[in-house]
């Protein structure tokens, strides 16, 4: 299923639960160190766009595109796979958990690093974790049918040319309702205004779907929940696996 489309039906409401979270934007804010223009890849409704940099964003759904807020970085209709622009057209190219969305991984990539003169930058996820989440280990096991055939994030590294890997913890008030956001608010969940923010949501069954809720619902109610998770509890962040992947195109 094509981005553009899943994301012109997904993406309805989509601000209502996905919001920039400060201390986020302030890493990918560091991690682009001194370029000056950057391309946004997969810009959705324009969160971390660095508002002191020239950003221009790239976004395929025109529903995600109409949510874009007034004064927000100039957004272009194009596909990661196939970016409308010159090579070396920007300082940097960033996408902003979004890679794992493309049709084609390994040409997105290739067009982010033909266009990008200094660096590359991702803001993704290590699949490998996930069995460390309580939300996919207990409850969302068949999210792993979901990870893209071969997606490692060593493998996204050698595909970019080499770069570093900088783990980022997940604030346990994030405002911005990805998947693994949660992780110490399990309530939310229940709320399916915050299940349509996550995309894992849509795309797994609908019945199994019912069913994690169900369970989760059952479990919070009779404290079962609390006693295989309530360590979470007194953490104020906690790595769930989430990653920004940094390529230096020079020295």
């Amino acid at each position: 299923m094509a981005i553009a489309p899943r994301y012109d039906t997904f993406g309805v409401g989509y601000t209502t639960v996905r919001r920039e979270d400060p201390r986020l934007a302030q890493r990918i804010r560091a991690a682009l160190g001194d370029a000056r223009t950057v391309l946004n890849v997969g810009a959705g409704a324009g969160s971390y766009e660095p508002a002191d940099l020239e950003v221009t964003a790239v976004e395929p759904s025109a529903v995600m595109r109409a949510q874009r807020p007034p004064g927000a970085a100039p957004v272009v209709d194009g596909r990661a796979e196939e970016l409308p622009f010159e090579d070396d057209a920007f300082d940097a190219a960033m996408a902003v958990l979004s890679d794992h969305h493309w049709e084609d991984h390994d040409r997105g990539l290739a067009e982010l690093r033909r266009v990008a003169r200094r660096r590359v930058l991702l803001f993704t996820w290590e699949p490998r974790s996930q069995g460390d989440s309580w939300l996919v280990r207990d409850y969302l096991p068949g999210f792993a049918r979901l990870v893209p055939p071969g997606y490692t994030l060593e493998r996204m590294l050698e595909a970019l040319g080499g770069g570093r890997i900088e783990p980022v913890p997940i604030p346990h008030d994030c405002r911005d309702g990805f998947l693994h956001a949660y992780w110490r608010r399990p309530g939310a969940y229940l709320d399916p205004r915050v299940r349509a923010g996550i995309s894992v949501f849509r795309l797994l069954d609908a019945d199994e779907v019912a069913d994690a809720i169900e369970r989760l619902a059952a479990d919070l109610d009779s404290g079962e929940w609390e006693r295989r998770n309530g360590a979470l509890l007194e953490l104020d962040e906690l790595d769930l696996g989430y990653r920004i992947v940094v390529t230096e195109l020079v020295t």
